[in-house]
C-alpha cells in the first residue's frame, strides 16, 4: 500500500524531469505536475512533526487518484497529441489545487475525530 504510490510519484518526476530537459515541458509546467506531490509530501511531514496532527491518517482520496489519472494521461499526450499538454497541465494545477484542499480538510478532520475519541 506504500510503494504503489512511491513507485508512482517516481515514475511521474524521472518523465517529467525527461519531458523538462528535452524541452517538451517549461519549468512553469513542470512544477504544476508537482505541486500536489509537493504539497502532499510537506504536508505528511508537518502532521507527523506536530503531535495533535500524528493520530490523523493519511488515505488515497478521490481527487488526488484524479491527479494521477490525468499526469498519466498527459504524459501520454506530450508524445501522442502535443498540442493538449497546456490544456491537461491546466487541468493538472487545478485538480491539484482542489485535492491539497481537500486532503488539508480530511487531516484536520481527522485530527479532531482523533483527538476527540
Amino acid at each position: 500500500a506504500l510503494f504503489d504510490p512511491i513507485a508512482d510519484r517516481i515514475f511521474v518526476l524521472v518523465a517529467i524531469s525527461t519531458y523538462l530537459v528535452e524541452g517538451q515541458l517549461s519549468t512553469a509546467q513542470y512544477f504544476v505536475f508537482l505541486t500536489r506531490d509537493l504539497a502532499t509530501a510537506v504536508g505528511f511531514l508537518v502532521a507527523k512533526g506536530i503531535p495533535a496532527l500524528r493520530p490523523a491518517v493519511f488515505r488515497a482520496r478521490m481527487l488526488g487518484k484524479i491527479v494521477t489519472v490525468l499526469q498519466m494521461i498527459t504524459l501520454l499526450a506530450i508524445i501522442l497529441v502535443p498540442e493538449l499538454t497546456e490544456i491537461l497541465i491546466l487541468a493538472i494545477g487545478v485538480v491539484s489545487a482542489a485535492s491539497i484542499v481537500d486532503y488539508t480538510i480530511a487531516l484536520w478532520r481527522g485530527r479532531t475525530r482523533s483527538s476527540t475519541a
